[in-house]
């Protein structure tokens, strides 16, 4: 699309009318000016005596002195008996004035002509030098921005990136943890920078590009920063939205830049943050053939890998979305290497900790090894996150160091929200109460099911109780079983509702929870192939903001869509039965559970399993007894 360079004759005009109305009004300001001093002097020097009072006082012999300005057609008069500091008085004279003269002649007054200074040619001649200076200034002014506005036009197109010369990040790999396997093939690219003969030596070529997939927050920015730390090479870093503007081709003529100066000061690395801004799949969606972003990608696959080539150019980009790249970006000879930065570990959150908590002033007391337990699935950022909420806790309960108390409440409110007031003892908060014991109970009581970790009646965010389960250990797969129990666990707080209070009584609590098991079962029957429809995937991994799925019809046919609704709810009904059993067994449990709640307010989850434990230890015991 053609685009027209933009005008300035607007600018222009209104610059040369503003210039002749000022040397239009150049000829008035000097008379402005040099009559300033006089209308001063006239304010300063306001007539006190009349002429005729003057003429009378001196033939009666009143007056001591008479200065006479000619120029100022004043006189000064000073009379007999008046007060030495006392200012002489002032009387406005005509143009001539021979009465008065031959007055003073012939009486005995002491008088004289005093004239003033005559200053006009002087303040008008600085008053032109002044409007000279103003005017030139003026000029100079309007030039340069007018070529400040050239500049800024012909630079339109040139590279944003930051550069460094030596990359002094203050991040190296040993800032880095969590993630052992992606530093350790980032490792090798370091290696490459720093002795390239090594590998150029046997053959080997140097990767054109590193591209890091990963959540938001498992630290592929940091991972960039830590290799230009180690290598001590020239650096360069921009965000793939930098290089898409509303102009076309503008995204394309920064792309050639930044590689133009990269090749100068080769070998060197280019570090691009958020690349799916600029690097989606080309011919879907809106903005037709000729789209900037698809010029800018079209330019940045060309510097990459084309017929140039780009020897020791290392570029490493990051992105959260690599289902949305375009395949020509992600191909060899342009990203060679597609390395994971996934969640940490059990082990990865325990380095991670001890990282950050080096700068904070932690207690003795606290393991870190169980606040890694307990936080799975959270990220590097979240961690970081929990430690300065937990040292923002401390100053604000004035303690000196940290402890497990507000690394707890640093927990709960980064994944639950801010604490609230908690509820008074009436029938909402019992219903309430009700409602988490049953999450917690049958999550308890159902094999697969991980284990709860904390039951609440704290209001947190939105929610006005809260029921945690954490995990043992790391899940990366899920059996049919797991997830019958989850779907179970979560329909415990509806089923407890129904159980105690009646279908009358149920309230909109449990509305997550019927999303989330919805989900559950529609996943087992239409993905994981969990139901009677056997082994067949109904369903794919659409996403419909590229726009390739508007107007896509389903993959089946409507009576294949009723049986998976079928299926869907024959597996929630089963569930929702065996919660209904585990309840209706446990209710004189589930009363004793819920009375410790409103007291306590908060169980732990190792207090919840020993009572449960207790108290069916204690069932065994009776049955057997029967039985003997």
């Amino acid at each position: 699309m053609k685009r027209s360079s933009p005008r300035q004759p607007h600018h222009s005009f209104v610059s040369t009318i503003f210039l002749i109305r000022l040397f239009t009004s150049w000829a008035l300001i000097p008379g402005l000016l040099v009559a300033t001093p006089a209308i001063a002097q006239s304010k300063a020097d306001s007539p006190t005596m009349t002429y005729g009072q003057l003429y009378k006082d001196i033939k009666s012999g009143q007056v001591k002195k008479v200065e006479i300005d000619p120029l100022a057609q004043k006189a000064r008069v000073t009379l007999k008996g008046q007060a030495e500091d006392a200012a002489p008085k002032t009387v406005k004279l005509f143009k001539t004035n021979p009465e008065l003269i031959e007055l003073l002649k012939t009486s005995q007054v002491n008088w004289g002509i005093r004239r003033t200074s005559d200053n006009s040619a002087l303040v008008n001649l600085l008053s032109h030098v002044i409007i000279a200076g103003i005017l030139i200034g003026l000029l100079l002014m309007i030039i340069r921005r007018s070529t400040q506005a050239s500049g800024q036009a012909m630079s339109f197109g040139k590279s944003r990136a930051r550069f460094q010369m030596e990359a002094k990040t203050g991040v190296g790999f040993g800032n880095v943890a969590g993630i052992d396997e992606a530093k350790e093939e980032l490792q090798e690219v370091v290696t490459f920078l720093k002795q390239p003969e090594k590998f150029t030596a046997i053959g080997a070529k140097i990767p054109r590009g590193v591209l890091l997939i990963g959540p938001p927050g498992t630290g592929k920015t940091l991972l960039a920063k830590a290799i230009a730390g180690e290598a001590g090479v020239p650096f360069f870093s921009i965000s793939g939205s930098e290089f898409v503007e509303m102009f076309v081709g503008v995204g394309a003529s920064r792309v050639r830049d930044l590689f133009k100066k990269a090749k100068e000061n080769a070998p060197c690395l280019i570090f691009i943050d958020e690349i799916d801004a600029v690097g989606r799949q080309r011919g879907v969606g809106y903005g037709g053939g000729n789209d900037e972003r698809e010029q800018t990608l079209n330019q940045l696959l060309t510097e990459m890998d084309g017929f140039e080539g780009n020897t020791g150019i290392i570029v490493i980009a990051a992105t959260n979305r690599p289902d949305v790249l375009d395949s020509a970006l992600l191909r060899p000879g342009r990203f060679d290497r597609q390395v994971m930065v996934d969640y940490p570990d059990l082990n990865g959150r325990h380095k991670i900790l001890e990282i950050h908590a080096q700068d904070k002033k932690v207690d003795e007391e606290v393991e870190l090894a169980t606040v890694a337990r307990r936080t799975p699935g959270f990220t590097g950022a979240d961690l970081a996150n929990v430690l300065n909420e937990a040292a923002i806790f401390t100053a604000r309960r004035r303690k000196e160091a940290i402890t497990m108390a507000e690394i707890n409440d640093a927990i709960d409110r980064v994944v639950a929200g801010m604490e609230g007031t908690p509820l008074i003892d009436n029938k909402s908060k019992r219903l309430i109460a009700y409602h988490e014991v049953g999450h917690a109970l049958v999550g308890t009581l159902s094999p697969g099911h991980d284990p709860v970790e904390k039951v609440t009646l704290i209001p947190r965010g939105q929610a006005q109780g809260l029921t945690w389960f954490t995990p043992d250990e790391e899940q990366g797969l899920m059996t049919r079983s797991q997830l019958l129990a989850r779907i179970a666990g979560l329909l415990g707080g509806r089923v407890a509702e129904e159980v105690i209070f009646g279908d009358a009584e149920i309230t909109t609590g449990a509305s997550n929870d019927i999303e989330k098991i919805t989900y559950y079962a529609r996943q087992m029957v239409t993905k994981l192939g969990m139901s009677e429809l056997g082994l067949v995937a109904l369903e794919g991994e659409n996403d419909n903001s590229l726009g390739g799925d508007w107007g896509k019809r389903s993959e089946y046919s409507e009576a294949i869509a009723g049986k998976v609704d079928q299926e869907i709810r024959q597996i929630i009904r089963a569930a929702h039965q065996q919660t209904h059993q585990i309840i209706e067994e446990n209710r004189v449990l589930m009363d004793q559970l819920v009375d410790l709640l409103i007291e306590q307010e908060t169980i732990d989850g190792d207090q919840f399993r020993q009572l449960v434990e207790k108290f069916h230890a204690k069932q065994q015991e009776k049955v057997l007894v029967m039985q003997g």
